[in-house]
């Protein structure tokens, strides 16, 4: 089921949205599948990634991703995909990852909801 936003929350981030790159989940698929080499991050929250992650996904939850992602990814030109559940939280990340001088940021539009939908393979802590 998905979840239904507030409009103020829903401004927030189609403003991020023009500030941003985003990318299909078909694009992370194909980069993946071509053997590219670039982080995937994973900024839900805790409870969300152990129950089911894109495998190899670093997780760095939307509340610590600014303070802890300078010692998971010293380096500013490094290439980032951020997901989360639809692509909301990812965006808002990938702005603030930006102002932090990050070069190489995307956020993928549709999230893990769109990964599992097009068959993803999905890795869980249980």
């Amino acid at each position: 089921m998905a979840q239904q936003h507030n409009s103020r929350f829903l401004q927030v981030v189609n403003d991020a949205r023009g500030r941003i790159q985003e990318c299909t989940v078909a694009d992370v698929q194909a980069r993946l599948l071509g053997g590219e080499k670039f982080f995937l991050i994973d900024v839900r929250e805790d409870n969300e990634f152990v129950q089911g992650h894109i495998p190899g996904a670093i997780h760095l939850s939307k509340g610590v991703i600014e303070r802890d992602i300078e010692r998971a990814i010293p380096d500013v030109n490094a290439p980032i995909v951020l997901y989360c559940g639809g692509g909301y939280r990812s965006a808002l990340a990938a702005e603030n990852l930006q102002k932090m001088g990050y070069q190489q940021v995307i956020s993928m539009d549709g999230g893990m909801r769109g990964w599992r939908e097009a068959g993803g393979p999905v890795e869980s802590e249980y």
